[in-house]
C-alpha cells in the first residue's frame, strides 16, 4: 500500500510515520483486500491534534475516518480506531463487493462548485440568490455503483450525501442519511 503522510502546517517525524504505517496496513489488511494507497493527514488545532486518513479500496471504494486528541500518537490511534470499525462492520460486503466485481468501480468526471454565502442584510437579496457567486471550481468523480454500494461508500466515507451513476442506467441517483437516521434515495424518473 502507498502511504502519503502530511502536516498541515505541522512537522511530522519519521517516527511517527514509521508508526502510521505498521499500526494502519495491519489495521486495514485485517479487513480489507488490497488496499492500494492511504492518505493520512496531521494538523493541530488550538492544544488539540487532528488526524483524517482515507484508504482507498482496491474495489474502488474508500474509507474515512478523522480522530483527535491531546496527543499526536492518541489522535492517530483514534483514528485508525474509528476507521477499523467501519471496515469490521462492513468486512463481508466489501469481500462479496469484490467477487461480484471483476474491475473497480468505474468514475466520471464533473465538476464541483462552491457558491458564495448570501448576505441577509442585501438589498439585492432575491438577484445575488438567483445569481450566485461561485468562489472555487474543482473537479470531483462520480462512481458509477449499485444503490447498496452507494450507501455502504456513502457510510465508509463519513459523508452525508453520495451522488453515483446507478449501474446499467442513465442519469444520477443521490443517497444521503436523513434527520431521523435513515438512508433517503433520490432516483429520478428518466423519460417523460
Amino acid at each position: 500500500m502507498r502511504y502519503q503522510i502530511s502536516g498541515h502546517q505541522i512537522d511530522i517525524g519519521s517516527a511517527l510515520q514509521d508508526h502510521v504505517r505498521s499500526e494502519l496496513g495491519e489495521a486495514v489488511a485485517k479487513y480489507a483486500e488490497r488496499p492500494t494507497d492511504a492518505q493520512v493527514i496531521f494538523s493541530k488545532r488550538a492544544h488539540e491534534y487532528l488526524c483524517e486518513a482515507t484508504v482507498h479500496l482496491s474495489t474502488g471504494l474508500n474509507s474515512t475516518a478523522k480522530g483527535r486528541a491531546s496527543d499526536i500518537y492518541a489522535a492517530f490511534d483514534d483514528c485508525r480506531e474509528k476507521m477499523e470499525k467501519q471496515l469490521r462492520r462492513y468486512k463481508r460486503r466489501l469481500k462479496d463487493h469484490h467477487k461480484d466485481r471483476k474491475e473497480p468501480v468505474e468514475v466520471y468526471g464533473a465538476a464541483s462548485y462552491i457558491l458564495a454565502a448570501s448576505d441577509e442584510g442585501s438589498e439585492d437579496q432575491e438577484t445575488d440568490y438567483l445569481q450566485p457567486i461561485i468562489i472555487a471550481e474543482m473537479e470531483t468523480q462520480i462512481p458509477n455503483l449499485s444503490v447498496g454500494e452507494a450507501v455502504m461508500q456513502m457510510e465508509l466515507a463519513g459523508a452525508p450525501v453520495l451522488v453515483f451513476r446507478p449501474e446499467g442506467r442513465d442519469g444520477v441517483n443521490v443517497v444521503y442519511r436523513r434527520e431521523d437516521g435513515n438512508i433517503g434515495w433520490i432516483d429520478p424518473k428518466s423519460g417523460g
